[in-house]
């Protein structure tokens, strides 16, 4: 099921980005076979049945050894796309770069993946979601005014900067081969993303609407008007009422919107007094209670809830958001298709699980295979 039904992608195990990239693949229907190395997993800390494993077949092989290159060169023979979240160079020392799949099936799409691309001085070194999003851009613009840059979670970088990205470009470049084009690389650089991310803040930098001043402006906690305050039971309300008219409704609930002293909302002087204003407003009730104050409004008003309180909310049960597979309950894949379905697989299975399967289908012998196992070169 999906729309990528038919579709077999290579994914070369890597950590984080490289495995959502995969999940994704196989949510959207394709085939995805995950080359892990002789002995275990690619990810030391990835679960072998969590969301981002489900519905991968998975082979195990040494890349080390010549046979084992080849087992894979053999496998993008018979494959529509292959992607790796190596550093600079890696795949190309492995024997399983470029130049090598493209050379076995010129209408392959090779998905790169790195923190800072294939090219440029930091182009071989090491980094993570942090270290991407602060030379990109995103991390200065994310605090409050007068604090450290907060560290958040590694979502921009890892997994919208890269993971995202590497999908939309393979899915471009399928089509350009389905076509009649011919397979490419596609180079996905988290740093790239994190900054094309940003690309309507650039607009409203350049248009003097928005200021390098962290927590100073309408959507980084600098309007009181978009902003997240605490309530009388400990809980925390997100407020996001923009809009003149979601404003309005928000000040109404909490009892502002009669009072004779307000500013105009875009008032950047009296942004501090008026969070203090709306702070105490909201911290004399619980969530509960606001949430019923607000109850089918357009005041743009939602709890904050965890992980473990999300699945739960009404509005996440109507839709049948969540579901459970292996014990771990995980969202269901986004977006949804009206004719072709993504329906996630609920299997996980562990490293080098279909070796054999796969291996079969690529006409090795039984006694090739075995050969192949005496010596490590798969598992």
């Amino acid at each position: 099921m999906g729309p990528l039904n038919g579709m077999r992608i290579i994914e070369l195990a890597g950590i984080g980005p490289t495995p959502f990239a995969g999940m994704m693949l196989s949510d959207l229907g394709a085939e995805v076979v995950r080359v892990d190395r002789v002995g275990g997993s690619g990810s030391p800390v990835g679960s072998q049945s969590g969301p981002m494993e489900r519905g991968k077949r998975t082979v195990a092989v040494d890349l080390k050894q010549p046979e084992g290159v080849e087992a894979v060169l053999r496998l993008v023979e018979a494959s529509d796309g292959l992607f790796e979240g190596f550093r600079a160079g890696v795949a190309e020392r492995l024997g399983v770069g470029p130049e090598a799949c493209l050379a076995r099936n010129p209408a392959l799409v090779y998905g790169r993946m790195t923190g800072w691309g294939q090219t440029g001085p930091l182009a071989e070194r090491a980094g993570h979601d942090i270290n991407y999003i602060s030379l990109a851009g995103p991390l200065a613009h994310i605090g409050r005014a007068g604090q450290t840059p907060t560290v958040p979670l590694n979502l921009i970088g890892d997994f919208g900067g890269g993971s995202v990205f590497l999908v939309l470009g393979m899915m471009a470049a399928l089509l350009e081969v389905a076509r009649g084009g011919d397979g490419q690389v596609v180079d996905a650089a988290m740093v790239d993303g994190a900054a094309y991310l940003l690309s309507p803040l650039y607009a409203a930098h350049a248009g003097g609407f928005w200021t390098d001043e962290r927590g100073a402006n309408f959507l980084d906690s600098g309007a009181y008007f978009y902003e997240v305050y605490g309530t009388a039971d400990g809980r925390w309300l997100a407020v996001g009422a923009i809009e003149p008219q979601f404003h309005a409704e928000f000040m109404a609930g909490i009892g502002l919107a009669t009072a004779d002293d307000l500013p105009e909302q875009m008032d950047r002087s009296r942004w501090p007094e008026m969070k203090e204003r709306v702070g105490a407003a909201i911290a004399s009730r619980t969530l509960d209670e606001w949430m019923a104050v607000f109850d089918g409004t357009d005041a743009c008003v939602s709890p904050v809830l965890s992980m473990g309180e999300t699945p739960d909310h009404p509005h996440a049960q109507a839709r049948d958001s969540f579901f459970d597979a292996c014990g771990v309950r995980q969202p269901r894949p986004a977006p949804r298709f009206g004719g072709t379905p993504s329906v996630p697989a609920v299997e996980s299975r562990p490293p080098g699980a279909d070796t054999d399967a796969v291996l079969e289908e690529l006409g090795y012998s039984a006694a090739e295979m075995d050969a192949l196992r005496s010596t490590g070169v798969v598992a």
